[in-house]
């Protein structure tokens, strides 16, 4: 069952590059593809998340990997970070101090849980960081990584149109802003606009993820 889960993720995964590429469904994200393929073949199949996992849990090991190879971007763009360094840790603090107090109020609004508000609190950062904010806070990290996936896929989607519409024509300011919001799902569709947005998400997401952790601490 652990080759059946690294398989039926990564030929779904894949499965969703390859159909991006054709021009009817260029605007397909293969992440999203990938897990509601995934929740369809073990619906039809009755195939148990615990055994599905089983093989999930080892691709899930090369989550911390993927985000410091970030550092290579960043590395590239060092100059960028040197020459900018008050606006990109000014934005990387708004973004994420709003992304606490939009939870904070819309959990209270909705009449959610203290502890599903506090679960949903690091949403907007890479899972690993996101997960053990979590655990400090008392929360639940299972559901944390959900809300997490859930904010990168969102900001992928959306990232694009929210640019346009808000006329952000500075790369720097794009990829600060998409980073900041949906960590590393995000700067995969950074990395699609150019090498500096795609370097500056990936400054972002750490100097986020720090900042959130910071943030944590008072509440």
């Amino acid at each position: 069952m652990i080759l059946t889960g690294i398989i039926m993720v990564l030929t779904t995964y894949y499965l969703g590059i390859f159909l991006q590429k054709k021009p009817p469904f260029s605007h397909l994200n293969p992440l999203l593809f990938s897990m509601i393929l995934c929740i369809i073949i073990l619906s039809i199949g009755n195939i148990s998340f615990d055994q599905f996992n089983k093989g999930g849990r080892i691709i899930s090991l090369f989550l911390p990997p993927a985000t410091a190879s970030l550092a290579l971007s960043i590395y590239r763009q060092r100059h960028l970070l040197r020459s900018s360094l008050i606006p990109v840790i000014a934005g990387c603090f708004t973004g994420s101090l709003s992304s606490i107090l939009s939870i904070l109020l819309l959990c209270r609004l909705f009449g959610l849980s203290s502890v599903l508000t506090r679960t949903l609190l690091p949403k907007s950062v890479t899972t690993p960081i996101a997960m053990d904010i979590s655990r400090h806070l008392g929360g639940i990290p299972s559901i944390t990584v959900a809300a997490v996936i859930v904010t990168g896929i969102t900001g992928n989607l959306l990232c694009s149109w929210l640019i346009r519409c808000l006329n952000i024509d500075h790369p720097s300011a794009s990829g600060i802003a998409i980073g900041t919001s949906s960590h590393a799902i995000g700067t995969a569709k950074a990395l699609e606009f150019g090498e500096i947005q795609g370097a500056m998400s990936g400054i972002a997401i750490g100097i986020s993820g720090i900042l959130t952790v910071i943030l944590s601490l008072f509440l």
